[in-house]
């Protein structure tokens, strides 16, 4: 995947500035798809000379050289066309786990620290989750195929920080830490 169809996502969601779309997208695709603002704005600039999307100068500009980008036809192509294609599973990629054979192949480096202090991200996060579960997914606000969606996206996040915080607390019973 590339970040512009996180972005053209987004913005099909709803249009917005460059500044606006960045800070929603920490809020939203940013739990499973990290990009910085600046990654962002030279992806709007790199999507609009394509002719995914377009700008104009934002309605609360001023004088500032703030714009509203929007999604144009070939963007919606774009994205259809992406949806389409095969993608591959999530690579588990996490140096916390070459420590651990580390540990396993010269014994006794001291990992349950570490163990704890990845434990209790997962914990925030976890809890993070759940506050967003019950702000914005109640029952009465599950009625349409979208809000449904993003609410297993949703838990899909809690699953894994659930599964992520099981197996700690269990490593850390072979580390000899618990």
């Amino acid at each position: 995947m590339s970040l512009s169809h996180a972005v053209l996502t987004s913005l099909i969601e709803k249009s917005s500035s460059g500044y606006d779309l960045a800070r929603r997208f920490d809020k939203s695709m940013g739990y499973f798809w990290h990009a910085s603002h600046q990654q962002i704005y030279r992806e709007l600039a790199r999507m609009e000379a394509a002719g995914w999307i377009e700008s104009s100068a934002a309605v609360d500009a001023g004088k500032t050289r703030k714009r509203e980008y929007r999604v144009l036809p070939a963007g919606r192509k774009e994205l259809k066309r992406w949806v389409g294609e095969e993608s591959a599973p999530m690579d588990l990629r996490d140096e916390f786990m070459v420590k651990l054979r580390a540990d396993a192949a010269l014994g006794g480096l001291s990992l349950q620290d570490e163990l704890r202090r990845r434990i209790d991200l997962h914990q925030e996060r976890l809890a993070h989750y759940r506050e967003i579960e019950a702000r914005d997914f109640s029952p009465q606000r599950l009625g349409t195929r979208a809000a449904r969606i993003h609410h297993m996206i949703l838990k899909k996040g809690i699953l894994y920080e659930q599964g992520s915080i099981a197996w700690g607390e269990e490593m850390l019973g072979v580390l000899g830490g618990a």
